[in-house]
């Protein structure tokens, strides 16, 4: 009979078997309990579903955002640029200012000989090296060219370039200024020009002439290119006149209103002077710049059309006219006149003979054959390499007797060169 002892004995190893077995089902403890992403770890895990899918969905409402801020930011722009947009009225008077023009001559003597230059200083951003975004040429191979800069180089460049203008003035007319100085794109208050005030410089660099401004270039701010924007613009026509002026008009030349043409190109616009002359009869003085970046010459002709139109009309009253300027188009054959290794570009249109009205004729300069007065602006410039033509220079009424010279500055200081006219008005015949 079993003793309570031999009961017990088989109880403990019972009891200890289980707690063997139990402890074997249990996980290895090492440093406290365990955590549950500790146990999560050890599952095996389930693939995520979706995944390249939500990601190309953030991408497209990542770029649709984008797109939807790039679209608020260029409307809101346009509508800057809108807002700063104005056609300057046609037939505006203009201001005479007199300065310290109290010697200037009271009127012209017909039979006596007297001078005038046109010069466009190009804002004062053009020497020899000096390229322009927008233009573009090819050179003979085809290779295409295009300028880079639109800003002056810097404000030291601009003060250089606008005394090398004043020093060339001064010594236009046979070592003496001349009598009449008709300048283009004269920078104002420019953030290409840094903001250097080229009409007052020419103005006092010449205190015992009268001025006369007429603006053709005021745009907003122009963000392009993005790297280097163009910025807010400030330009005009300046005539300085060393005999007296009695009236001075502002005409509107037609222009290419086009989006976005017309936030790029100038208001453009010629000045008309009246001054009198000793046979009763004036001298309609006109300082002229059309369009150049003007595909298929619509503006251009357009323009031309006006000018002449005006011309012929003060011709028909027995007036003298003289128009100088930058006409932005080769004259006097000057088209492929000049060496070159690239092509002519698309921007030069011609001017001919024949597109002026009866009584009219350019004034062929004397050394027209030499020296250009113009240059591309795709490329630095090298003689005989870069691309030349003549595109400034006169037209003269019959009445007047007239000759030309180019000025041969090298380009040092524009992208175009002065043109001396001496001229004799007739007087009654």
């Amino acid at each position: 009979m079993p003793t309570t002892p031999r009961h017990g004995a088989h109880d403990a190893r019972r009891r200890k078997d289980e707690g063997a077995s139990v402890w074997a089902c249990t996980p290895t403890r090492t440093s406290g309990p365990a955590s549950a992403p500790a146990l999560q770890s050890a599952l095996p895990k389930r693939p995520q579903r979706g995944g390249a899918r939500r990601a190309l969905l953030y991408l497209v409402r990542t770029v649709l955002a984008l797109a939807v801020v790039g679209g608020m930011a260029f409307g809101t722009y346009v509508l800057y640029l809108e807002s700063h947009y104005t056609r300057i009225a046609d037939n505006t008077l203009l201001e005479i200012n007199q300065a310290n023009a109290t010697d200037v001559q009271p009127q012209l003597v017909a039979g006596q000989t007297y001078t005038a230059t046109t010069y466009n200083i190009g804002f004062g951003a053009y020497t020899p090296d000096y390229t322009f975004f927008m233009d573009r040429g090819a050179m003979a191979d085809g290779t295409a060219t295009q300028g880079t800069s639109s800003v002056a180089t810097g404000e030291q460049s601009v003060r250089d370039c606008t005394a090398g203008d004043i020093a060339t003035m001064r010594a236009a007319a046979g070592g003496m200024a001349p009598d009449f100085m008709l300048f283009q794109e004269v920078d104002v208050d420019s953030d290409r020009s840094y903001h250097v005030d080229q009409r007052t410089a020419l103005a006092d660099a010449f205190p015992t002439y009268q001025s006369v401004f007429a603006s053709n270039f005021h745009a907003g701010f122009l963000a392009w290119p993005p790297t280097s924007p163009h910025g807010r613009v400030s330009s005009g026509l300046l005539t300085l006149a060393d005999v007296d002026v009695t009236s001075a008009l502002r005409r509107s030349y037609p222009v290419d209103e086009s989006f976005p043409t017309k936030f790029f190109d100038l208001d453009r616009c010629f000045e008309v002077l009246r001054v009198p002359v000793s046979d009763g009869r004036e001298l309609v003085l006109i300082n002229s710049h059309m369009s150049a970046y003007d595909k298929g010459g619509t503006s251009r002709a357009q323009q031309l059309a006006l000018l002449t139109k005006i011309m012929s009309e003060e011709r028909d009253k027995g007036n003298y006219v003289i128009a100088g300027g930058d006409w932005n188009h080769a004259i006097l054959g000057s088209l492929t006149l000049y060496p070159s290794i690239q092509q002519v570009p698309d921007w030069v249109a011609e001017l001919k003979k024949s597109d002026l009205p009866e009584g009219f004729n350019i004034v062929a300069p004397d050394n027209l054959n030499n020296v250009p007065t113009c240059r591309g602006d795709d490329i630095p410039y090298e003689k005989d390499k870069t691309y030349t033509t003549t595109v400034d220079g006169w037209i003269v009424s019959d009445n007047v007797v007239a000759t030309a010279k180019n000025i041969d500055t090298k380009f040092a200081y524009s992208d175009h060169n002065p043109v001396l006219l001496s001229f004799t008005l007739k007087g009654q015949e």
